[in-house]
């Protein structure tokens, strides 16, 4: 039986790269039949579209990754899709990158049983040369789960939203993405609820993709060099918000209380990374750090940056 595969992208302000990414998901060694993209744009960046297979809309107002993922994942229940494959415009997969993902799945599917919710590529930042590192729930906060890249496969409670193929009959047992999200942390959320109702979340080691995380800045620190990076207020105000909220309710009993330190914690490392190498606006990305932390304590959420 043929698996029809949807793609998903969120695409803004950047014609240069959603068209990278859009050629490099066309150019896939296994068919895609559909390319749904949401461009939050002011203006509409792709224009003159000729090819029936892609479908643009438009929202200059900005409905953010969280709702389109949800307009996605609705338009390819409707149209019985078995897959959705999703992506950021700064993402760029090896052409066989959908075909190993496929037959990983359905040699574990078919042949042990695997109910899969979503299944990933490894992710690299050319710009840091490091592998981006998918994420497990570790009690009381989110935390990197280091890349083995002896084995196959690994698994992991969220790999990041780029790249990510989500079963679609998996999506359908669980709530969609929480559009109130906005940006930011969507992918530890939804990963992880697919993992608490008994799914497998997986990076396969042999499928590949080129990533943009941030804006990477080498800086040498007590005679060491590390990447850290550079973000405008709104990033640091929702990743904040986004990161308080989710990690304080997905803690139990004492691991809540933990939780709060945890997250105080980040917000003053935070802080010190800003004061000390962020060029422009500290002050801002201060106030928005200290907001979005507020705010996620108290469960504020929705487009409010």
């Amino acid at each position: 039986m043929e698996q029809r595969v949807a793609a998903y992208i969120t695409i803004y302000e950047d014609e240069e790269a959603a068209t990278k990414c859009l050629q490099a998901i066309k150019s896939q060694t296994v068919p895609i039949a559909l390319i749904f993209i949401v461009d939050n744009s002011k203006e509409k960046l792709l224009k003159d579209l000729i090819d029936t297979s892609i479908s643009v809309h438009h929202f200059p107002l900005n409905i953010g990754i969280g709702q389109g993922l949800i307009l996605a994942l609705e338009h390819v229940t409707k149209e019985d899709y078995q897959f959705l494959w999703t992506f950021d415009q700064d993402s760029i997969p090896a052409l066989n990158c959908l075909e190993i993902l496929l037959t990983t799945y359905n040699h574990l599917s078919q042949q042990y049983n695997y109910e899969i919710g979503i299944i990933s590529p490894t992710s690299s930042d050319t710009r840091t040369s490091k592998v981006i590192e998918s994420t497990i729930f570790a009690n009381d906060h989110f935390a990197g789960l280091k890349h083995n890249e002896n084995v196959e496969f690994y698994e992991c409670d969220a790999p990041i939203t780029s790249g990510s193929l989500i079963s679609v009959a998996a999506a359908q047992s669980i709530a969609p993405p929480d559009a109130e999200l906005f940006i930011d942390g969507i992918d530890f959320d939804y990963g992880f609820r697919l993992r608490q109702k008994g799914f497998h979340n997986l990076v396969v080691t042999k499928a590949t993709m080129f990533h943009n995380l941030g804006n990477p800045m080498r800086v040498k620190f007590i005679n060491q060099y590390r990447y850290v990076h550079q973000y405008p207020a709104l990033r640091h105000y929702y990743i904040c918000r986004n990161h308080t909220y989710l990690e304080t309710r997905f803690s139990q009993r004492f691991y809540r209380f933990t939780s709060w330190i945890r997250r105080i914690k980040s917000l003053f490392t935070r802080i010190f990374w800003i004061t000390l190498y962020d060029r422009d606006d500290k002050y801002l990305k201060v106030w928005a750090c200290l907001l979005g932390t507020y705010h996620g304590f108290i469960g504020k959420l929705g487009k409010l940056w």
